[in-house]
């Protein structure tokens, strides 16, 4: 078991170091490294989640059990996450939804898909996209919804409504996953040259956000409540897995999908969870160092997730 450690874990978090070491000597400054993640986030990953989607079989990865195990879990951990910081840590309810969010959002992208592609094989992705298909969509409408909610004194409905489709449908993350259901559910068919230039994009796609997201992780120091930092890591990283466990056993989802369920929901948070804290300026601290001290602690309990895999 401690091979899967070296083999499928360590080489991820050594391209995230690669980028912290590269930053934290001044190689790369932060610009270099907000050019390398808009280009990733921006551009690259994109491209990766429309081919990909464009390609899966809809009818075998979009499996109603894999997608409520996750997302029925994620929903829990965001209610947990609000009301938590609510009563343990006496927060107001606008901080309450931006913590509530990082326990919300696992890093399916970055971490995600890597980790599970060196545990299991390209083939073993069909799950992770068929999550990843309706992870920012899902996770921003959830938020956004709850913020505005919370924000909303005497704001009018529509107002309301326009401003979570707004940050909803300006993600390019959702764009490119849009267009590449469009293309799927038509037949239509890629020209070969496109194809391989998207190919091209592709395959700097993850380690360049890897790199990229070592990089933006200088920029942040652990700092504000510990209490409520450590409260968000227990529910991204051990929570939200072993719900998706428990569903994901109790409905007999396929171990394919299953491994992938896991995985994704086993992630640290993402670095949209710090876009969405810092969109509406609020606990912008406990977020950022929840995301960098979670990604830091994923080395540990994401392998503790793969030992159980391997015993499933």
């Amino acid at each position: 078991m401690f091979q899967s450690l070296i083999d499928v874990i360590l080489p991820v978090f050594l391209v995230i170091g690669a980028g912290y070491g590269c930053t934290r000597a001044g190689y790369l400054n932060a610009e270099h490294i907000n050019g390398l993640m808009k280009f990733t986030q921006g551009f690259a990953v994109p491209c990766l989640l429309f081919n990909a989607i464009s390609h899966i079989d809809l009818a075998s990865g979009f499996d109603p059990r894999l997608l409520a195990s996750f997302y029925i879990s994620a929903a829990l951990c965001f209610s947990v996450g609000i009301t938590g910081a609510r009563l343990l840590f006496k927060r107001d309810w606008e901080d309450c939804v931006a913590i509530g969010f990082a326990c919300l959002f696992s890093n399916s992208v970055l971490l995600g898909l890597p980790i599970t592609e060196r545990a299991f094989g390209p083939e073993g992705l069909t799950g992770n996209y068929a999550i990843i298909a309706f992870h920012a969509p899902f996770c921003y409408g959830l938020g956004i919804t709850a913020m505005e909610l919370v924000r909303a004194r005497g704001k009018s409905s529509g107002a309301f409504i326009g401003a979570v489709f707004s940050a909803m449908f300006r993600n390019v993350l959702v764009i490119g996953i849009a267009m590449g259901f469009i293309v799927n559910i038509s037949g239509y068919t890629i020209p070969a040259v496109v194809d391989d230039a998207l190919a091209l994009i592709i395959r700097s796609a993850l380690p360049c956000a890897l790199f990229a997201l070592g990089g933006v992780l200088v920029q942040y120091r652990p700092e504000g409540d510990f209490r409520a930092i450590a409260f968000v890591c227990t529910i991204s990283l051990m929570l939200h897995p072993a719900l998706v466990w428990a569903f994901g056993s109790a409905t007999s989802l396929k171990q394919d999908l299953f491994r992938s369920a896991i995985m994704n929901s086993s992630m640290a948070p993402g670095f949209n969870a710090y876009i969405f804290a810092n969109m509406y300026g609020r606990a912008k601290r406990v977020v950022a160092s929840s995301v960098l001290i979670a990604t830091g602690a994923s080395l540990v309990t994401v392998w503790f997730w793969l030992i159980m895999l391997g015993a499933h």
